[in-house]
């Protein structure tokens, strides 16, 4: 089986796993194991948490102790583990105190599990691609955009399949059939396991950067040398992660005396606390060089967190009946899988291909051009929402005139499909290639991280427009009632967060420097 076939099958089959859970966990919490809405809500959003921090612990131990592989495997058998427990808790234990405490075991096995495999089974993927061989890099292109083909499928067929066995089967299948597809996927990923490029661990990224702050701080009084070829570097035949050393930069000069030799002593001692290579400080230098872009995915995401808040919202105040048909608005949801899945074939196989020709460049468009392009459909997005929010409320104040159809939200999703295919596939492409290879899965997880905090500002924003909206016996913009309020402010205010978002993004990426090897 072809590398990116294999790779698509398993997280194709991992997503059908975790969305099969994300979905219907709610439904489960309030149905089997009785649970208020509040507290419901509230263990939804702590696993939501915990998944999100797992990839964290999956990625520092992957760079620093196992390697991408046996990590990626370790992650998969907790996440197994965990699917079984709670297959086992809605299928065999009837008593509500040993149920509950049996699925909240599996229920946090599963996230360590899933959050632990992300960063890592997607840098692996890639990895297996030789940077260079011209035609394995532009598979290796073409990886990144298969691969969230393969989480949307999973995604789309969980939000309807999956969910409709739950629902009309019960919970006892319901829950041993994403068991399944988690067996699948393991299976589907160490089927390949003997012709993998496996890359050793180089040690705690953690530590590297710590090494290199602390060793500069000690030579705080240390003057540079005006030959930058006098700062330490191993010697040219010592085997590098990925066969390169990285260049010296003129930047964060600060940091460079971690690598300044001040004694022969010192040379010899090889202290890595007191004395740093030139590629080791480099490596500092290129993380925090890409902080400025990793922190404009933070509102691309507080856009995307609308998706399944305030955007439900707005569905439930329009009319869902086409014909004799009632539309669920988080059923539209399925239309952002849908573009995703038009979108990756239309962007490979069509556009990639006539930007090509026009910019010369191989990829079509750099990653940065890409991300940008999905943080300008991202505030495209919130200008939809907040036309059809101004054209409801208006249909809504008419006197005789029937309330708007609901399926006026589908363009807005459908371009959160596409800011999806550009901006996340192209944030997973930078933070990939722009890594140092020690760093690559730390550097997926923090990009992960900025879906949680994209939740949390947009938590952030809503709760700051109620309090400043709802004064004076105002129902303020966002009132249970959204036919008193001013919902489609709330969206401008987004489109414009989006609209600044971008020009910063624009004038960080021109400031970037994309990092240099020496051959």
């Amino acid at each position: 089986m072809p590398v990116l076939l294999r790779f698509a099958v398993t997280q194709c089959f991992e997503e059908l796993s975790y969305y099969g859970i994300q979905f219907n966990l709610v439904t489960f919490l309030k149905t089997v194991l009785h649970e208020s809405n509040v507290g419901a809500a509230r263990n939804y959003t702590n696993w939501q948490g915990a998944c999100y921090i797992a990839p964290l612990v999956g990625a520092i131990i992957a760079d620093s102790y196992l390697g991408r592989y046996l990590t990626t495997v370790a992650f998969f058998t907790v996440y197994l583990l965990g699917m079984a427990a709670m297959s086992i808790s809605a299928s065999f234990l009837k008593d509500g105190s040993s149920r509950s405490v049996m699925f909240f075991l599996g229920l946090y096995m599963m996230a360590i599990g899933a959050g632990g495999i992300k960063p890592c089974v997607q840098s692996f993927g890639a990895d297996q691609f030789d940077d260079s061989s011209p035609a394995e890099r532009l598979e290796k292109d073409s990886f990144f955009n298969w691969f969230f083909f393969a989480v949307y499928i999973g995604s789309f067929v969980a939000g309807t399949g999956v969910v409709w066995v739950q629902d009309h089967y019960g919970w006892a299948f319901g829950l041993w059939l994403p068991t399944l597809f988690v067996a699948l996927a393991m299976a589907s990923f160490l089927s390949g396991s003997n012709k993998y490029r496996v890359q050793k661990p180089l040690g705690s990224p953690i530590v590297r950067v710590f090494q290199v702050i602390v060793a500069a701080v000690r030579k705080w009084n240390v003057g540079l040398p005006q030959d930058d070829s006098l700062l330490h570097e191993l010697p040219d035949k010592t085997p590098m992660a990925d066969g390169h050393k990285l260049q010296h930069t003129p930047v964060l000069r600060f940091l460079d005396k971690a690598a300044v030799v001040f004694s022969a002593e010192e040379l010899s001692a090889s202290d890595p606390w007191r004395l740093c290579t030139v590629t080791q400080v480099e490596e500092l230098k290129v993380i925090i060089g890409m902080l400025p872009i990793w922190a404009n995915g933070i509102v691309f995401f507080t856009v995307l967190a609308q998706f399944s808040s305030t955007f439900l919202e707005q569905g439930r105040a329009m009319n869902k009946h086409v014909g004799a048909f009632a539309i669920p608005p988080a059923s539209l949801a399925s239309f952002d899988a849908v573009s995703v899945l038009i979108w990756v074939p239309v962007y490979d196989r069509v556009l990639v291909p006539a930007a090509r020709r026009l910019t010369g460049n191989a990829r079509g468009i750099s990653e940065l051009q890409r991300f940008g392009t999905g943080l300008l459909l991202s505030a495209l997005v919130m200008t939809a929402a907040a036309l059809v929010e101004t054209r409801r409320l208006a249909s809504a104040h008419g006197e005789g005139q029937a309330s708007m159809s609901i399926l006026w939200q589908v363009p807005q999703y459908f371009l959160v499909g596409a800011s999806v295919v550009f901006a996340c596939v192209g944030q997973a492409e930078f933070f990939y290639n722009e890594a140092p290879p020690s760093m690559r899965s730390l550097c997926s997880a923090l990009a992960l991280l900025t879906v949680a905090l994209g939740s949390y500002t947009s938590s952030l924003v809503v709760t700051a427009v109620d309090r400043l909206t709802a004064t004076g016996g105002k129902p303020g913009w966002i009132p249970d009632d959204l036919n008193v309020g001013h919902l489609d402010r709330f969206f401008w205010l987004l489109a414009a967060m989006s609209a600044l978002n971008l020009a910063v993004f624009v004038y960080c990426a021109r400031q970037y420097k994309c990092k240099n090897n020496v051959s």
